[in-house]
């Protein structure tokens, strides 16, 4: 088939990654076009949080980060083996991404998160990045509405968009809670002139004002956005350099030619069973998943592999604990709800379905599936494990999308959802046996916790013993903000399933972002970025923004190497100054 049109790059993808390849490249004076097969674009990165965990960023000044500090913090926490060129081409050029993306005029700001490994040599609290909040009316009413929406567990009350602050606020009933409610709803319906356009609101926060800010630059740059418009395959010439892909428009099938390079951004396979059972030890259910249902199938992976690509790091996934509700409303179709500090509240413990604990519940949401995969392996009865918890905790926290007893009695669960979704006891031996875990092994494993919640220490876990634990317990309990004690009648159950954020493994890079092939030969032509490609940090999170991070290093990466190719070295606009300012941050 005969390639109907050309560009000089062609990206797969309009998340996080491929929106910084288009950015870059165009920047530096190519013809970019991105091709995204869902009908809205921004990718999951429009419906994450937006945080990017950037070392050595240079926000802080003086007291700074370096870069043998995160190098010596990755190489502590990472436990399988890695591509050492990749990693550190990582650790040196975020910091050039992040002055690029400052330099273009997205505002970017240090936020206070611990490292997940926070006691490991070289962690800190400064590298997770945010964007503050974007009006997405900036983008034209025409698309403001057409990029990806945040989840309705994201917005208040399913409608109010919410940054991180106001998030943290209402989630741990802060002081001044209630304030934050009433402002939240006063600004969304004073804004008069948007709810003329539509329900949705202007205010674009976390991931989609990180994406709104990206787009907005992406699209003054003069490169196209075709959405309904999926990869099929990659084409290569007689050199296998690849040359056009494939795509398919609601069954209209055509190829596009690209001149000097192709980047693949077209996230994970989580969406894909039949990859999860190729690649995962625990393969779960891919509606476990919290990214957006069924998008990331792995096409991309797919095609990649059909001319020679290798894959690495495929049995690991950015784990995050999720739950499963009805919708409001719809009562036979279902949503997921993210868990991730819920499980390591006080007042409430975790355990498997002999009624054992197995991992420090207020961990890292990653570790915490890596446990939950590793207990499985070991006893067969995880994923799901249960999430118990008394009235205590469940007047003041939620647990998944059943919100606190403030904001949702039991007297407004609806019906259905007791003893499928929920359960409730007035003891804990009713509980274990509506939930079949070992009434005595339930009833152990609380006491014991009990006992931690009454010395603040946990010894068999170490639950509270960090900086990142202590962020997400409740300052109000001690002497551990993390440990309560599971006392007060009625006692709750729900069950915990092993979701993701994305997978962490895909297509085999290098440094340069290239795909290679079996041999580590790169693949002329192809690059990979996000969740395509495989992480360069292996198995573990590093931070909040781990995944996010790199995708908009290793697009800006991509973009470097594709412009070097075609011989456009500082020939766009703005490129002379950005090399005055190369490795600065500009506030």
């Amino acid at each position: 088939m005969s390639a109907e049109e050309s560009f000089d790059v062609v990206v797969v993808g309009s998340g996080a990654a491929g929106a910084m390849a288009a950015l870059r490249a165009a920047e530096r004076g190519l013809s970019v076009l991105i091709v995204e097969k869902e009908r809205k674009f921004g990718g999951t990165s429009a419906v994450s949080g937006g945080v990017m965990w950037v070392p050595n960023h240079g926000l802080d000044g003086e007291v700074g980060d370096s870069r043998e500090a995160a190098l010596e913090y990755l190489r502590a926490i990472i436990t399988v083996p890695v591509n050492a060129a990749r990693l550190e081409a990582y650790v040196d050029m975020a910091p050039a991404m992040l002055s690029f993306l400052t330099t273009v005029g997205v505002p970017v700001v240090s936020g206070v998160w611990p490292d997940y490994f926070p006691d490991r040599p070289g962690a800190r609290s400064d590298r997770s990045l945010v964007v503050p909040t974007f009006d997405g009316r900036r983008l034209g009413d025409s698309v403001y509405p057409a990029m990806r929406e945040q989840y309705n567990r994201f917005k208040l009350f399913g409608r109010y968009a919410m940054d991180l602050t106001e998030t943290f606020t209402l989630m741990m009933q802060a002081k001044g809670w209630r304030r934050t409610v009433t402002h939240i709803l006063r600004r969304y319906w004073l804004d008069r002139e948007t709810r003329k356009v539509g329900r949705r609101d202007r205010r674009f926060t976390q991931g989609a004002a990180l994406m709104g800010e990206i787009y907005e630059k992406v699209l003054a740059r003069g490169v196209e956005l075709r959405t309904e418009t999926a990869l099929v395959e990659l084409q290569t010439d007689a050199q296998g350099r690849v040359c056009a892909l494939e795509v398919d428009n609601y069954g209209r099938r055509y190829t596009i030619a690209a001149r000097h390079g192709v980047v693949l951004a077209a996230g994970g396979f989580e969406w894909n069973q039949e990859l999860r059972e190729r690649f995962y030890p625990v393969p779960g259910r891919t509606r476990h998943s919290s990214t957006p249902e069924d998008a990331n199938r792995g096409e991309a992976l797919i095609a990649g592999e059909k001319i020679g690509a290798s894959t690495e790091h495929t049995e690991q996934g950015w784990w995050i604990p999720t739950m499963q509700l009805p919708m409001p409303r719809a009562s036979n179709f279902h949503e997921i709800h993210q868990a991730a500090f819920d499980v390591g509240r006080p007042h409430s413990l975790c355990v498997n379905r002999k009624g054992v604990r197995f991992v420090n519940e207020a961990t890292g949401y990653d570790r915490f599936g890596q446990a939950m995969v590793a207990d499985h392996l070991a006893t067969g009865a995880n994923c799901p494990c249960w999430l118990v918890f008394d009235a205590t905790f469940r007047e003041k926290f939620s647990a998944g999308g059943l919100m606190p007893n403030v904001l949702m009695p039991d007297a407004k669960v609806p019906g259905d959802w007791w003893g499928h979704y929920l359960f409730r006891a007035e003891s804990l031996a009713d509980l274990a046996r509506q939930i079949h875990v070992p009434v005595d092994a339930l009833e152990k494993s609380v006491a014991r916790m009990n006992a931690h919640a009454a010395s603040g220490t946990d010894p068999e876990f170490g639950r509270g013993g960090n900086a990142y634990d202590r962020m997400f317990g409740d300052p109000t309990v001690a002497p551990n903000p993390c440990l309560g004690a599971i006392a007060k009648a009625p006692f709750y159950a729900v069950p915990i399933n092993n979701g993701d954020l994305g997978t962490k493994g895909g297509l085999r890079c290098d440094e340069r972002a290239r795909v290679l092939d079996g041999a580590g030969v790169p693949i002329g032509n192809l690059y990979a970025a996000g969740n395509c490609a495989g992480s360069p940090f292996g198995d573990c999170y590093p931070g909040a923004g781990a995944t996010i991070g790199p995708a908009l290093t290793f697009g800006f990466v991509a973009a470097n190497d594709i412009a070097e190719r075609a011989g456009n070295r500082a020939t766009a606009r703005g490129d002379e100054e950005q090399s005055a300012h190369e490795g600065e941050i500009v506030a």
